[in-house]
């Protein structure tokens, strides 16, 4: 029966997804709310500042003048890819699969709240090498990323468990 394994999968993909909501949503709303508070940069390292900025463009900010006075067809757009990536999830092969695919839905599914409430995405992590910043992101980003490093990575480690261990010759005959 098909039905177990579906709801393994659901568990996986829907706990992943929850927690990368989770993550996302508490770390906007402690940087806005209080860390943040009013707007400033506070340096934490030498390469990593938190800093408050708000993209309404899509990945670092790309096809912003697009989606600037309409953030809602930005957010309906990235809803449809959510529920393919839990479709996806729902027939994944291995469970790393899953969980990255749930992770990926979770972190797009956060950016997406942020657009629909208000207007851009909260991003705050701010790394930097001299002058050189790369474009600040949020966990809801650290989430999608981390579930593509799964779903990469997965089939190697799926590949190593399933190697057969040798059996060694017994001793009982010496």
């Amino acid at each position: 029966m098909a039905y177990p394994r579906l709801i393994r999968r659901s568990a996986l993909a829907g706990g992943a997804l929850t927690a990368a909501l989770a993550v996302d949503f508490v770390t906007k709303w402690l940087i806005v709310d209080f860390i943040l508070e009013p707007p400033r940069t506070i340096e934490i390292a030498p390469f990593f500042n938190l800093t408050l900025g708000f993209n309404t463009g899509v990945s670092f900010g790309m096809f912003r003048e697009l989606f600037l006075d309409r953030p809602l067809l930005l957010a309906g757009i990235k809803m449809v890819i959510v529920a393919g990536l839990l479709v996806w999830a729902m027939n994944a092969a291995r469970p790393s699969e899953t969980i990255g695919l749930g992770l990926i839905a979770g972190g797009a599914a956060g950016n997406v709240l942020d657009r629909i409430r208000q207007g851009a995405v909260t991003d705050f992590l701010d790394f930097h090498v001299g002058g050189w910043h790369w474009p600040a992101f949020n966990m809801a980003d650290t989430m999608i990323t981390i579930g593509v490093v799964l779903l990469i990575a997965g089939p190697f480690w799926s590949a190593r468990a399933t190697i057969p261990v040798q059996k060694r010759p017994s001793r009982e005959g010496n």
